[in-house]
């Protein structure tokens, strides 16, 4: 169970990221090899892009409000390109549906969130698909 929490909250913290915003630093043309991690970042009109070092792969995208903030779907890729989790964000806070896979591509959990906390029923699974727990949240007020 301690290991399967490691992974929860390991999975969690590579999927939340960071919400920073910088200037557009357009690399269309040319492989990514900085390891000053802004230059790993991209933003071209409302989207936000984060790459890996070293790689022309995308490691984060989604889009941002007007003050820069997480907004609308955001996924996070496998180095492959594999999305290995995506989260629905409202103004910088998780609000809709959450899905994180393992990097086979089988589901890991899911739910949902309002207003950056959990909501209603979240499902678990292990690497083979069997259903490992269920829990269900209730709004704080």
């Amino acid at each position: 169970m301690k290991s399967k929490l490691l992974l929860f909250c390991s999975l969690i913290l590579v999927s939340c990221g960071d919400d920073k915003t910088t200037e557009n630093n357009s690399k269309e043309n040319s492989e990514i090899t900085s390891e000053n991690p802004e230059e790993l970042i991209e933003i071209v009109g409302d989207t936000y892009t984060e790459y890996y070092p070293k790689k022309k792969s995308v490691k984060f995208k989604g889009t941002q409000d007007e003050e820069g903030r997480r907004h609308g779907k955001w996924v996070y890729l496998s180095e492959s390109g594999k999305e290995l989790s995506m989260t629905m964000y409202e103004h910088g806070k998780k609000h809709g549906h959450s899905i994180v896979k393992y990097p086979t591509g089988a589901i890991h959990y899911f739910g949902e969130y309002e207003n950056d906390q959990k909501i209603g029923v979240w499902k678990t699974y292990d690497g083979g698909g069997k259903l490992t727990s269920e829990d269900t949240f209730e709004l704080k007020k």
